[in-house]
């Protein structure tokens, strides 16, 4: 695991340490890792939420034939096929 040190004024500080004992976290480090998940999450859930509202926004839905997608995978297979040529 990496190793970062981070200053924070003290007013920070104090809140942090607030938060780690409030919240039982068993470290600062805990506590920060935990802070850095959240907002990967939040970015994650932000991403999701634009490509539906690219979907959305791009018109209604055209029909696909039944076999719509087995034709997409045997395209696939032959682009694979000639690139390990």
């Amino acid at each position: 695991m990496a190793t970062m040190n981070i200053s924070l004024p003290d007013d920070l500080k104090a809140f942090v340490d607030a938060q780690v004992a409030a919240h039982g976290y068993g470290s600062t480090s805990e506590y920060l890792r935990e802070l850095i998940r959240q907002n990967r999450r939040a970015q994650a859930a932000d991403t999701l939420r634009n490509i539906i509202a690219e979907g959305l926004a791009s018109g209604p839905a055209t029909p696909q034939e039944p076999d719509f997608f087995d034709q997409l995978r045997e395209r696939a297979r032959r682009r694979a096929d000639q690139g390990n040529r």
